[in-house]
């Protein structure tokens, strides 16, 4: 196990009770409160990991590790999904959503992006930049 082990198990547990909790409807599930499952949950996972990834010594972490680190940005992003009247088992990597909290600086804007929620409203000229974009980060994964 990694020094990031126990940071990860935590919050893989607290991933889980706050999704379980808003699936008994016991937390509120509005778009107000999307945002904070972004930067509570989504940007503690994204920051563990890319901590883990590039801080000082890489500490490699184990795959059960990573598995849960993954899950638990899943659960965070499904809740915030939720929050928005969408139900969706989220699947992006945490590479994936690493790379877009750092390409856009924003956690808002990586909810949306690899969730697809809320969807947006521009035209097929932002579409095509977004998939533009898209095609640019599989291109530096490469």
């Amino acid at each position: 196990m990694s020094e990031y082990g126990p940071q990860i198990a935590a919050l893989a547990r607290r991933a889980e009770r706050e999704y379980d909790a808003l699936s008994r409807g016991d937390d509120p599930s509005e778009p107000a409160f999307a945002s904070q499952y972004l930067r509570d949950g989504v940007g503690q996972a994204i920051a563990v990991y890319i901590d883990a990834r590039t801080g000082g010594q890489p500490a490699p972490l184990s795959p059960a590790e990573l598995d849960a680190l993954e899950y638990a940005m899943h659960r965070w992003l499904e809740c915030y999904a939720r929050c928005h009247g969408v139900v969706l088992e989220s699947d992006v990597s945490i590479r994936t959503a690493a790379e877009v909290v750092l390409e856009t600086r924003t956690i808002d804007d990586v909810g949306q992006l690899v969730t697809g929620v809320p969807s947006r409203c521009g035209g097929e000229r932002e579409r095509e930049r977004e998939r533009e974009q898209e095609r640019e980060r599989e291109r530096k994964c490469e």
